[in-house]
């Protein structure tokens, strides 16, 4: 069962505070930046073990966020858990630029991918819309515009490469592999 509108736009809500990693980063050291999402990874994921393994506080996490919940979130790790987790290894292993434009790929580009899918799409494929992967696809162009510290060009393979995962169904989360992926791709181009 899909989620309402309404939850949509709260979920999407959360992931634009999100924001507040890949600016963070870019404006804080890294060893400062990571003490900072440390914790917030923790939390996020002890919070999922508490909800799935129905522990003490289990229904209240549930009463609080379970109406944002997608269906398999309900037997998985929630899409923040992933982004979370997902962003400090980005902050870990690439460089300051390529961790930024990566983070916010998944939270931009997935927020323009939902919305306007579920609002305006209507060419199918599988679950997701063509007109949701466009959208994710500006959104990730544009970041590779802003995002200063590597080629253009590199940007926007990494903005290709992320509305690519971001639309494919994986068997990981899209919060999970659109940063690491795009990421991955984006640094091994600086190499090269």
């Amino acid at each position: 069962m899909e989620i309402s509108l309404y939850n949509e736009f709260k979920r999407k809500a959360i992931h634009l505070v999100a924001l507040a990693i890949p600016i963070g980063y870019f404006l804080l050291p890294k060893l400062l930046s990571l003490l900072i999402l440390t914790p917030f990874v923790l939390g996020s994921i002890v919070i999922d073990i508490i909800r799935l393994k129905r522990l003490p506080l289990h229904g209240f996490l549930n009463r609080l966020i379970g109406p944002m919940l997608r269906e398999h979130e309900n037997s998985d790790f929630t899409g923040s858990s992933y982004i979370l987790t997902a962003s400090l290894l980005s902050i870990i292993l690439f460089d300051k630029s390529v961790a930024v434009a990566a983070i916010s790929f998944i939270i931009l580009g997935d927020i323009a991918a939902a919305l306007i899918g579920r609002r305006y799409g209507k060419i199918k494929i599988k679950k997701k819309s063509l007109e949701g992967s466009f959208a994710c696809l500006f959104m990730c162009v544009l970041v590779a515009v802003i995002v200063p510290g590597f080629p253009l060009w590199v940007g926007v393979v990494g903005a290709f490469v992320a509305t690519v995962v971001e639309g494919i169904t994986l068997p990981i989360d899209d919060n999970f592999s659109v940063p690491l992926i795009s990421g991955l791709v984006m640094h091994i181009l600086l190499r090269i």
